[in-house]
C-alpha cells in the first residue's frame, strides 16, 4: 500500500465506518488479521455495534506494514458483496455513496412507520441486490424467530448501511408492487435532470496535464447586508429575494447594458453573485417569443461542480432549466441535446471547443451570453482563447449571425512581462481584444463599501538567515561531483556534459541542466548500437541520481536534513527493488558509504535550520496572541509539503496545530499527486474542524480556493507572478489578517517587490483604459483582433507535410527497438496502442498500483521495457471494451528515422507528425 492510499483510507474512514460490517469480510482477511484481532472485532460488534467494530477493524488494518493487505482488503469487499464501497475506495470517489445520505436520513425519520407497515418476506426477494447476502439470511431468520416487526427493524438497519446506489428506488418499486402504504411516505426523486460531473484523477494515458484549483465558494456571506451562515443562506435565502450590495450592482451595470465586459474585483467580494445578477437580467430582457441561452465556463471540475449547483439552485426556482457537462461524462451525454434543451449550460471549456471543432455545435450563435470564470486565462492555446477564436472569426468574417454577449470575471487581469505602464496597457488591451470586451468594470463609486467587506491583508516580507555551515551539503556535493565525473567518463564528447561549470548544486538551474543532458543523451548516436545503448542507459542513470541529490539539497536548504536523507533513502530503496544493474549497484555503494556520516550530520542539533526557527517563532507568536488563528502555509514543492508537515508534527510545541496538506493532482517524476476526493476531504476538515488550523499547500491552493476566513498566510520561500501574488494574498480574508513572505533569498524579496509594483502598474493601466473614449478603444481592439487573426490564419494555412516514412520507436532509456510507426494505432484521438506479436515480446506487464476506470478505459497494469537491466516505464495496459491492449506514451521513446538514422524526442503525440492509423479491433484477431 502506498502512503497516499494509507492517507486516503484514513481520510475517508468515516464512510467505511458508516457502511461496513467487518464481521462479513473477516473470513477473507485471514492473511492479514490474527485470530485475536478477529475475535476482538466480533466482540466489539456484539457489544457496541458494527460502526465501532469497523473503527477497530480499520485501526488494525492501518497498523499493517506488509505488502498486499490493501489489495486484500479490496478483494474482501468485492467477495463479500460491498460493490459500492469497493468502487468508491478503488477510485477514491465517494460521490455515489454521499448521494445516499438524504435517503438514509429519510429512512431514519420513517423507521417507526417502516417497522409497523413492512413485511420483509414480501419485498426482500426484490431487494436482494441491495444488501449483503448474509444480511438477507439474517433478516429472514429474525422474521422466522422473532416476528415481522423485528425483521423489518433489522432490514432498516441493513438499508441504512447499504452501499448500493439503487436501493432507494428499488425499495420504492418493491413497495409499489406490493401496494404497500409505506410507499406513500417513501419519496424518491426521479432521475436527476442534470448529468453529474465525475472526478477524473490525473492519469498517464496521454491526457494533457491539468492544474486543478478550487474556486472560492458561492460567497453567500457577501450576497446581502444580512449576516447568516453559508449553510443557512444556501437553504433559505436563495428561495427569497436577494439584495445585492451597491458595489455588486456597480460591477454588473455595464454588462446589464449589454456591453462585453471584464469584471475585475478582489477575491471574496461576491463575483459569483454578480454573474447571477447579470444572467438573470439577460434572460428577463428578451422580447416576447424570444429566449436567451447562457453558457458559463468553469476552468476546472471542482469549480464546475460548485457553479452548476449555484446556478441550478438560483435559477430553477425562477423556472429556468440548468444543466452541465464536465469531465468524462461528456462521452455519455449528447452535448447538442443538452445545449438545445436548457436555458443555462455550465461547461468546462474544452467540451465546447471539441464540439465546435467537429460541428456538433454549429456556431457560437446558439448562445446569447457567454461568461468566462478566471478570464485572465484567455491567452495562447488555452480553451478559453480557442472558443474566442471561433467568436472572432465569425465577427471578422462578415457573418450576419448574431454573436453572444461576452462577460469575463477575474481577481487580476495581470500585466504579463510589462516593465512600464505603457506595456501594461498594451497587455491588458490584448486581453480585452481576446474577449472582445470594450469595458473593464471595477469598483470605484462604492469603494468604501467594498473595503468594509473585503479586507486586504497586511503584506510583510521577512529576511531570515540560512545555515552558515552545511555538512550535509558538503557530503552530497562530493557524491554529485563523483557522479558527474563518472558520467563524463562514460562519454566525454557529449556536449552538454562539458557545460557543467558555473552551476550550483541544489538549485533550479542545476535541475534545468540535468533536463538538457537527459535530452541530449536520448538522441546522441554511435555507429556501434550496443555501445550506444550502454552509454545512453548509463547516462540516464547518472543524471537521474544527480536529480535526486539535487532535490535532497533543496529539501535540506528549506527543511530538516533528516527529511532530505529520508528522501534519498526512499529513492535508493526503490532502486534496489528495480533493475539494479552494475551502474546502479556502484552508485548505491557510494551512497551507502556516506549514510552513516549523513545520519550523524542530520541528527546534530547544531545543524537545525534557522529558517525553521523563524517559522517556529512566527507560529508560536500568532497562536499565542490568537489561538483561533487559521493559517495557510505555501511552499514550492510536494516534497517540502511533507517535510514541513513532519517537522510540525514532531515539534511538541507545534503539534497541536494538526497540519493538513493540500497538493495538486498532476503526476510528477516523484509523486502521483493527491486525488480530488482527498483534496476535498482535507479542505472540509480545515474549514469545519477547529483542531485543524494550519494547511500546508503548494500552488494548487493559490487560485480561488474556498477556505474559511484565514488570518495568516505564510509564503515560505514562495513567490510567483503578480496574479499569483494577488490570489495567494486573497486567501487571508479575515480582518487583521497578515500575508508574510519568509525567505533567506534577497532575490525572492525583490521579485515580490516587483510584483507589488506590477500590481500598482496594473491598477493604473486599468484606470487609464477606463478613461479612454469607448469608440476609440473599440477601434484599437479591432486592430489587435485583425492582426491576431492574420497571424492565426497564417499558422493554420501552414500545415507540416505528413511524414509517411516508417520510423522506429526506441526505448528512451536503453535504446532497444520497441516497434515501428506502421504498427501504431490511434484510439479516441489521443491514445495509442501497438498491434502485432513482435511488440508483445518487447515489454513486460506488472499490476497497476492504482487500477481504476477512466471513461471507456480500465487501467489494469503498467508496461515496462522487457530488458532486465532497463525496465523503463512505457505506459499502461488497459481494458478497452472487450480488449486488453497496451497504451504507450511517446515521451518514453526516441523516434529514429529508418533512412537517415536521425533521432528525435517528441514530448507529445501531437508533436509527432506521422501517419496516424485508427485502431481496428479486427487487427487484434488477425495477429
Amino acid at each position: 500500500m502506498t502512503a497516499e492510499e494509507r492517507r486516503n483510507l484514513q481520510a475517508f474512514s468515516d464512510y467505511v465506518k458508516k457502511i461496513l460490517d467487518p464481521t462479513y469480510i473477516l473470513s477473507y482477511m485471514n492473511p492479514w488479521l490474527g485470530e485475536d484481532e478477529m475475535q476482538y472485532i466480533q466482540a466489539e460488534k456484539n457489544n457496541k455495534g458494527p460502526m465501532e467494530a469497523a473503527s477497530l477493524f480499520l485501526k488494525y488494518l492501518l497498523q499493517h506494514q506488509e505488502e498486499g493487505w490493501f489489495r486484500g482488503f479490496l478483494d474482501a469487499l468485492s467477495n463479500a458483496g460491498y460493490s459500492g464501497l469497493y468502487e468508491a475506495i478503488a477510485n477514491w470517489n465517494f460521490q455515489k455513496i454521499e448521494k445516499l445520505e438524504e435517503y438514509r436520513a429519510l429512512l431514519k425519520r420513517l423507521q417507526p412507520a417502516f417497522k409497523d407497515r413492512i413485511n420483509p418476506t414480501c419485498i426482500l426477494p426484490e431487494m436482494s441486490d441491495c444488501i449483503i447476502s448474509q444480511e438477507y439470511e439474517e433478516i429472514m431468520q429474525i422474521c422466522f424467530n422473532k416476528g415481522m416487526m423485528a425483521g423489518a427493524e433489522k432490514m432498516a438497519e441493513c438499508l441504512l448501511r447499504s452501499d448500493k446506489e439503487n436501493w432507494p428506488k428499488t425499495l420504492k418499486l418493491a413497495l409499489e408492487n406490493e401496494n404497500n402504504s409505506f410507499s406513500e411516505l417513501w419519496m424518491v426523486e426521479e432521475d436527476a435532470k442534470d448529468v453529474e460531473a465525475e472526478d477524473l484523477e490525473e492519469d498517464d494515458m496521454g491526457t494533457s496535464s491539468v492544474h486543478i484549483v478550487y474556486q472560492e465558494g458561492p460567497q453567500w456571506e457577501n450576497l446581502s447586508q444580512n449576516s447568516c451562515t453559508p449553510a443557512e443562506v444556501s437553504r433559505t435565502k436563495l428561495c427569497s429575494q436577494l439584495k445585492p450590495r451597491n458595489y455588486q450592482l456597480e460591477l454588473a451595470l455595464p454588462a446589464m447594458k449589454g456591453k462585453n465586459t471584464i469584471i475585475c474585483a478582489p477575491t471574496g467580494c461576491g463575483k459569483t453573485f454578480v454573474s447571477l445578477l447579470i444572467c438573470e437580467h439577460h434572460l428577463k430582457t428578451f422580447p416576447q417569443g424570444q429566449k436567451g441561452k447562457v453558457v458559463f465556463f468553469a476552468n476546472h471540475v471542482p469549480v464546475y461542480e460548485q457553479q452548476k449547483s449555484v446556478f441550478s439552485e438560483y435559477f430553477e426556482r425562477l423556472g429556468y432549466s440548468v444543466a452541465g457537462i464536465a469531465g468524462a461524462t461528456v462521452e455519455n451525454v449528447p452535448v447538442k441535446h443538452i445545449v438545445e434543451n436548457n436555458d443555462i449550460i455550465v461547461l468546462t471549456p474544452q467540451i465546447l471547443v471539441n464540439n465546435l471543432k467537429d460541428g456538433t455545435i454549429p456556431s457560437l450563435s446558439v448562445f446569447t451570453l457567454m461568461i468566462f470564470d478566471e478570464c485572465h486565462n484567455t491567452c495562447k492555446q488555452h480553451p478559453y482563447n480557442k472558443i474566442m477564436f471561433y467568436y472572432l472569426d465569425q465577427k471578422l468574417g462578415g457573418s450576419s449571425d448574431p454573436l453572444p454577449q461576452v462577460i469575463g470575471m477575474t481577481a487580476s487581469v495581470g500585466v504579463g512581462d510589462a516593465k512600464n505602464t505603457d506595456e501594461a496597457v498594451d497587455y491588458i488591451c490584448k486581453l480585452c481584444a481576446s474577449l472582445d470586451a470594450s469595458v473593464i468594470a471595477t469598483v470605484k463609486e462604492n469603494l468604501e463599501e467594498l473595503q468594509e467587506i473585503v479586507y486586504t491583508p497586511q503584506k510583510i516580507s521577512r529576511r531570515v538567515e540560512s545555515r552558515t555551515t552545511n555538512g550535509f551539503k558538503c557530503i552530497i556535493s562530493q557524491l554529485m561531483r563523483e557522479t558527474e565525473s563518472l558520467a563524463k567518463g562514460v562519454f566525454e564528447e557529449l556536449e552538454n556534459l562539458s557545460q557543467i561549470q558555473n552551476r550550483e548544486f541544489g538549485t533550479q538551474k542545476y535541475e534545468q541542466w540535468i533536463v538538457e543532458v537527459h535530452k541530449a543523451c536520448r538522441t546522441f548516436q554511435l555507429p556501434d548500437k550496443d555501445e550506444e545503448s550502454r552509454i545512453c542507459k548509463a547516462l540516464y542513470l547518472y543524471t537521474s541520481h544527480l536529480r535526486k541529490y539535487n532535490d535532497a539539497l533543496i529539501i535540506s536548504e528549506h527543511a530538516q536534513m533528516k527529511d532530505a536523507l529520508d528522501y534519498l533513502n526512499n529513492f535508493f530503496n526503490d532502486v534496489r527493488a528495480a533493475g539494479f544493474d552494475e551502474t546502479e549497484q556502484d552508485l548505491t555503494r557510494r551512497f551507502e558509504g556516506k549514510v552513516q556520516e549523513l545520519e550523524k550530520v542530520s541528527m546534530d542539533p547544531s545543524n537545525e535550520n534557522p529558517k525553521l526557527k523563524d517559522l517556529y517563532l512566527i507560529l508560536q507568536e500568532e497562536y499565542h496572541v490568537n489561538p483561533e488563528t487559521k493559517t495557510i502555509l505555501f511552499v514550492k514543492t510536494r516534497a517540502l509539503v511533507d517535510a514541513i508537515k513532519k517537522w510540525i508534527e514532531e515539534n511538541s510545541k507545534l503539534s497541536f496545530l494538526k497540519p493538513g496538506i493540500l497538493t495538486g493532482r498532476g503526476k510528477t517524476s516523484q509523486t502521483t499527486g493527491m486525488t480530488l476526493p482527498a483534496q476535498k476531504c482535507v479542505l472540509d476538515a480545515f474549514r469545519s474542524n477547529g483542531d485543524h488550523n494550519i494547511l500546508i499547500a503548494t500552488s494548487v491552493a493559490d487560485e480561488g480556493i474556498d477556505i474559511a476566513q484565514c488570518n495568516l498566510v505564510i509564503l515560505y520561500e514562495y513567490v510567483g507572478n503578480v496574479i499569483k501574488m494577488i490570489q495567494t494574498r486573497g486567501r487571508g480574508r479575515a480582518k487583521g489578517s497578515k500575508c508574510l513572505l519568509l525567505t533567506s533569498n534577497a532575490d525572492v524579496i525583490e521579485k515580490e517587490n516587483i510584483n507589488m509594483y506590477k500590481e500598482k502598474m496594473m491598477n493604473e493601466s486599468i484606470l487609464r483604459l477606463q478613461t479612454c473614449d469607448e469608440a476609440k478603444f473599440k477601434q484599437k481592439l479591432l486592430c489587435i483582433q485583425i492582426g491576431e487573426k492574420f497571424i492565426r490564419d497564417s499558422q493554420q494555412n501552414f500545415k507540416p507535410k505528413l511524414d509517411k516514412q516508417n520510423k522506429k520507436l526506441l526505448c528512451g532509456k536503453c535504446k532497444a527497438l520497441a516497434c515501428y510507426t506502421s504498427d501504431i494505432r490511434m484510439l479516441k484521438d489521443s491514445h495509442y496502442t501497438v498491434v502485432g506479436e513482435t511488440f508483445k515480446k518487447c515489454f513486460v506487464t506488472r499490476p497497476h498500483p492504482r487500477p481504476k476506470s477512466c471513461g471507456d478505459f480500465d487501467k489494469i497494469g503498467k508496461i515496462f521495457c522487457a530488458r532486465q537491466d532497463c525496465s523503463h516505464d512505457w505506459g499502461i495496459r488497459a481494458k478497452v471494451n472487450a480488449f486488453e491492449i497496451p497504451l504507450i506514451k511517446i515521451q518514453s521513446f526516441v523516434v529514429e528515422d529508418t533512412v537517415t538514422g536521425k533521432q528525435m524526442c517528441p514530448s507529445k503525440w501531437k508533436d509527432f507528425n506521422f501517419e496516424k492509423i485508427p485502431f481496428n479491433p479486427e487487427e487484434l484477431s488477425n495477429h
